[in-house]
Order: structure tokens, then C-alpha cells, then sequence
């Protein structure tokens, strides 16, 4: 004979079971996570998948950058209070990025996005997407700041379609701090949404991030050494991130830390080349970056090279008078070791706006 408590077992199983296949099959591929160690050791790690070539190269923006939101007359405008080095995507957009004071930022996609309507020729300011990562990097040493300030609601992030594509933006943020903070911003019913606690050290794509946590909560009643989701899907390396970056070792040995995480990120990667037609969405993996948030060195490898290098923040000039520089790498371009010295003075790039 079956219990009640057996049934309602059974029910809830079944019911996130079902939830979890729905949201699987609708997924953008990128994974984000956390690691925190012994000794402040805080190590943030992402993957870029993306089911389109985005070239990516690096860049090192100074203090003291004039930036506008790009939307029109209703722009914000800003000033650089911190430098950072980041990661572009067709040189339109930041999508990845550690400022001087640690602070990190990602974006990954998130198809359930839905952005506040926007007039350009209104009352309301208005911030391009393509540059929510560097007004954070821009302006904030840490999480809690950010997130006071974010909260004020005094612009709202404006979208639209790809440059050449018919692909809509729809994207969250990810910020964490080497204090060990962390926060994600989603825009959910035209609404923001920020999600502010330590705890939060993994994020994928769909579905939203509140339901990504009740999706791992089921699962933590599964051991992982017995049993794990293992498909590419996102609310499968949701799971996989949040089991893994807590399994491997903690140490206050940097080198370990390091190679630890960059075991986790690149176990939780799509194989390059992988597709499928009835799942137009699941991407290949295209780069890895690796931010340790202590030691401030940005790691950086694409999938199209053999070597992983990194840029030491510590060594780089970040005054106003030292300008904007790049480190091509969407060329297939090998670096090794430390290659804060390669950069080229360069104007910054314009991001995308209306």
C-alpha cells in the first residue's frame, strides 16, 4: 500500500520533473559561478555559448571615460570612476568584465526577459543593454553598492534585435565582489527583479532565477556522487554548477583554487560544434573567462586555441591619461602567460544603442 506522504512525494517529483524537461528544452547555453575558498579566495568563472560566431576581444578602459547610454536624447551619461578590463562581443557590447576593485560582472542570455517600454523622445532615461555590465564595472567597487543604487531605478535598460540577426537581447546580469557578494538582475513583466544574497554563486539561462533555485532544491536531496542531470541543458548545469563548485577542494592554494574552477567551467561547457535542428538553441561553447577576485588576474581562453593566458590588473595602468587599449583575440590570435603589456592603444568601441 502506498502512504500519503508516498504520494505527495511522488506528485512533487513528478511536478518539478515535468517543470524541469519544459524549461530544458527552451534553453540558451552559458553557465556562471562562484567560488569561494579559504584566505578571501573568491574565483568567479563563466562560459560563453552562443549559437552564432561572437567574436569576442579584450579591453582595458581607463578611469575617467565619458560614456553615454546610447538610446537618444534621453540618454544617461557617466563618468568612469574605476577601470576594468573586459570582454566584447563584436566589439558592440561588454558582456563579461572585473574593474580594478574586483568587482565582476556577466552577462548570460535569458529568453523570459521582458524589458519596461522605452520613448526616446520622453521623460524617462534609458541605458543601452549592450552596456548594463560596463555601467556596473564603471561605477561600483562592490555588490551592495550596485545593488543600492541599481534598485533607485533611475534609467531603465533599453533592448532591441542583434545588429543583423532576429535575435531579440533578452539577458540577465551577474555581479560578485571579492568580499563574496553576489546579486542578479533580471527584468521579469517589465519589472526589475534583483536577487542579492552570498548563496547565489550559479546562474544559467531559463528558466527565470527564482525557479532555478527551486530546481536545485529538489536535486540537493540527491546525492551527486550517485546521480546528476547530465544533458547541456540549462537547468542541468544549473544543477551540475551548484554540486560541483561546492565538491572541489578548499584551499587557500591559488594554484589549485584556480585549476579547480577552471575544471568545474569547462565541465559544465558544450563541445564545440555541437547543434541540433529541433533545438536551434543549444550552443557550443566559444570562450571561458576566469576571474580571481583576490589575486585581481582575468583569465581568458577560446575554444579556436590551445593556450589560456590572463592579465594581471595589478600591472596595468589604469589612469584617465593612459587611454583605452585591446587585445585582439577574435582572430584566433595565441597568447601564453601574462599579456597586460600586448594591449594597443585603441578609441573604446561605441555600443550598440538605437
Amino acid at each position: 500500500m502506498i502512504s500519503k506522504t508516498d504520494c505527495i512525494s511522488k506528485l512533487v517529483f513528478f511536478t518539478v520533473l515535468s517543470f524541469w524537461i519544459h524549461y530544458s528544452t527552451t534553453a540558451v547555453a552559458c553557465t556562471r559561478i562562484v567560488y569561494k575558498g579559504p584566505d578571501e579566495t573568491v574565483i568567479t568563472a563563466r562560459s560563453m555559448d552562443f549559437s552564432l560566431d561572437i567574436p569576442a576581444n579584450l579591453w582595458k578602459f581607463p578611469r575617467g571615460l565619458q560614456r553615454h547610454g546610447e538610446v537618444g536624447p534621453n540618454s544617461i551619461t557617466w563618468k568612469s570612476k574605476y577601470g576594468s578590463i573586459i570582454a566584447s562581443s563584436w566589439d558592440i557590447a561588454t558582456v563579461d568584465g572585473m574593474n580594478e576593485k574586483g568587482l565582476v560582472a556577466n552577462l548570460l542570455w535569458l529568453v523570459e526577459s521582458e524589458y519596461p517600454s522605452f520613448d526616446k523622445n520622453g521623460n524617462y532615461k534609458g541605458l543601452t543593454i549592450a552596456a548594463w555590465a560596463q555601467y556596473v564595472l564603471d561605477n561600483f567597487a562592490t555588490v551592495e553598492e550596485a545593488v543600492n543604487n541599481l534598485s533607485k531605478e533611475d534609467f531603465v535598460v533599453v533592448t532591441d534585435f542583434i545588429p543583423g540577426t532576429n535575435k531579440f537581447t533578452t539577458v540577465h546580469l551577474s555581479i560578485s565582489d571579492p568580499g563574496g557578494d553576489n546579486a542578479i538582475f533580471e527584468y521579469i513583466g517589465g519589472k526589475l527583479v534583483i536577487h542579492h544574497d552570498p548563496s547565489f554563486t550559479v546562474m544559467t539561462n531559463s528558466p527565470i532565477f527564482e525557479e532555478q533555485l527551486a530546481i536545485n532544491k529538489y536535486w540537493k536531496d540527491i546525492p551527486g556522487t550517485i546521480m546528476l542531470p547530465g544533458t547541456n541543458k540549462a537547468a542541468d548545469r544549473f544543477v551540475r554548477a551548484s554540486y560541483y563548485i561546492n565538491a572541489i577542494p578548499q584551499t587557500s592554494d591559488i594554484k589549485i583554487a584556480t585549476a579547480s574552477v577552471f575544471s568545474v567551467i569547462r565541465n559544465l561547457s558544450v563541445p564545440y560544434g555541437i547543434s541540433s535542428e529541433t533545438q536551434p538553441d543549444l550552443s557550443s561553447t566559444q570562450w571561458r573567462a576566469v576571474a580571481d577576485q583576490k589575486n585581481k588576474l582575468y583569465y581568458f581562453e577560446s575554444v579556436l586555441t590551445p593556450n589560456t593566458f590572463w592579465i594581471d590588473l595589478k600591472k596595468v595602468d589604469f589612469s584617465e591619461k593612459s587611454g583605452a587599449r585591446m587585445l585582439s583575440v577574435d582572430k584566433g590570435e595565441i597568447y601564453s602567460g601574462e599579456v597586460s603589456g600586448k594591449f594597443i592603444r585603441k578609441d573604446p568601441f561605441v555600443f550598440q544603442g538605437l
